[in-house]
């Protein structure tokens, strides 16, 4: 058994070397869209160059004129991204080699409210709404109410000894 496991060894140990390479080498690439809609803008543009740099950008931007932009670059350097927008609570900090530029924020104008307008009300007559004794109530449901002759009356509501008559 000792002699399969190591002759199996040797064996795929040399395979590498008969066998050719069967992967491919990267390719350069470029790719992108950009998405618009009623309330946003979304986008996204990467280009890279088959031997590891990639250069691209995104960002989106709303119904309220909030934006963000990030250009970056990823090479033998390390990725490296320079962040442009106006959201709330950007700071410029750069944190880990990222550039943040923050712009003033957009400025909302409260809009004017609506002002009420008077409304006729017409007079309604009351009608019989069918509520009472001998009819259902407003959710349709009247209950168990079979005149069953018992001793001691006829069965009203629900009683667990009628559960499985059918009528």
């Amino acid at each position: 058994m000792l002699c399969l496991v190591v002759l199996s060894c040797v064996a795929l140990s040399q395979a590498s070397q008969i066998l050719p390479a069967i992967l491919p080498h990267a390719q350069p690439y470029n790719f992108g869209y950009a998405i618009r809609d009623h309330t946003s803008d979304q986008y996204r543009q990467e280009k890279g160059n088959g031997l590891g740099g990639v250069v691209g950008s995104y960002g989106f931007k709303d119904a309220r004129g909030i934006f963000r932009n990030v250009n970056y670059v990823a090479d033998h350097a390390g990725f490296r991204a320079v962040v442009n927008g106006n959201e709330p609570g950007t700071a410029n900090q750069n944190p880990a080699d990222v550039i943040v530029n923050p712009l003033q924020p957009v400025v909302v104008k409260a809009v004017e409210p609506i002002p009420p307008v008077p409304v006729a009300t017409v007079p309604t007559a009351l009608g019989d709404y069918r509520f009472g004794p001998g009819f259902a109530d407003a959710f349709g449901y009247q209950g168990v109410n079979f005149a069953v002759p018992l001793i001691g009356g006829a069965v009203r509501g629900y009683d667990s000894r009628f559960a499985n008559v059918i009528v």
